[in-house]
C-alpha cells in the first residue's frame, strides 16, 4: 500500500530480511510546515511595522495667526562709557533725547527690550536714572549686558597642547 508516509518492506524484494521482515524504512522528506508556519509570522510582522518605520504620523491641525512667531526680537541698545556718555544704538544722546527714543521704541511695541551696556566704573545711580526713564517711557523690560570673565592664566602653568 503506498498511500502512507512510511512503506512496508517486502520479503520478495529481498529488503525483508535486512529490515528484519516487516519492519518500516527511514524516509528521507523534508517536514516544510514548520518553517512555512515562521515564514509566515514574519510576514505579518513585517507587514504591520513596515507602514510605521516608512512615514511619520500625519495630522490635519488646525490654522491660527494667534501664535505666530516675531521675525525678529525687538531691542534697542544704550550703553554708558566710563565718562557717563548715554549712547542709544551706539548714537551719543541726551537724557532728554533718550527719553523720546525710548517712547518711540515703546510706541512700535510695549514688547521691546532695553539692552543695557554700563562701564564698571560709571556710578549706580546713573544706571537706575536711565532705568527708570526707560520705565516712564513705557519699556519694563530691561537686560544687562556684560562680558564673559576671561580664565586667568598662571605663568607657572604648563602650556596646554
Amino acid at each position: 500500500m503506498a498511500f502512507g508516509r512510511t512503506s512496508l518492506g517486502s520479503g520478495a524484494a529481498g529488503g525483508g530480511r535486512a529490515m528484519g521482515g516487516g519492519a518500516q524504512r527511514p524516509l528521507s522528506d523534508i517536514n516544510v510546515t514548520p518553517l512555512v508556519d515562521v515564514m509566515l509570522v514574519l510576514l505579518v510582522i513585517f507587514i504591520i511595522t513596515a507602514p510605521l518605520m516608512a512615514s511619520s504620523i500625519k495630522l490635519d491641525l488646525p490654522q491660527t495667526d494667534a501664535g505666530q512667531p516675531n521675525d525678529t526680537p525687538k531691542f534697542v541698545s544704550v550703553s554708558v562709557d566710563a565718562s557717563g556718555k548715554v549712547f542709544f544704538n551706539d548714537q551719543a544722546v541726551t537724557d532728554e533725547e533718550l527719553a523720546d527714543r525710548f517712547e518711540k521704541a515703546a510706541a512700535d511695541s510695549k514688547d521691546t527690550e532695553v539692552q543695557l551696556r554700563a562701564d564698571q566704573t560709571v556710578p549706580y545711580g546713573k544706571v537706575v536714572a536711565l532705568m527708570g526713564i526707560a520705565n516712564k517711557a513705557g519699556l519694563s523690560r530691561i537686560g544687562f549686558v556684560t562680558d564673559a570673565p576671561q580664565p586667568a592664566t598662571d605663568p607657572t602653568a604648563p602650556a596646554k597642547r
